[in-house]
């Protein structure tokens, strides 16, 4: 799933092509719904502000592994989220798990 604003470059034909080519289905939020894509420009802010702009990757390789290792053990780990009341991604996810349980 790709997500993403109705960006006339998201929604230009060769674009939507592109995904489908890499099999991949396209999603945008609603007409007039900014709002919906805020907490995905909120991780993208903090991910460029806290990683990105103080490295200097020079294979691609190295970025996805920095990136993943910064979401993976940092982000969803260690930082305290507040819309998550002060609880870390992991925390929340092992109490759904244990409400299913």
């Amino acid at each position: 799933m790709h997500h993403s604003d109705r960006g006339s470059q998201y929604a230009s034909h060769l674009y939507q092509q592109c995904l489908k080519g890499y099999g991949m289905t396209p999603s945008m939020i609603g007409k007039g719904q900014c709002w919906d894509n805020a907490p995905m420009e909120s991780f993208f802010h903090t991910l460029k502000t806290e990683l990105t702009y103080f490295e200097d990757f020079t294979l691609r390789a190295e970025a996805r592994e920095s990136i993943f290792e910064w979401i993976e053990v940092f982000y969803n780990r260690q930082i305290l989220h507040s819309t998550l009341d002060y609880t870390t991604p992991e925390c929340q996810e092992q109490a759904a798990f244990a409400e299913v349980s």
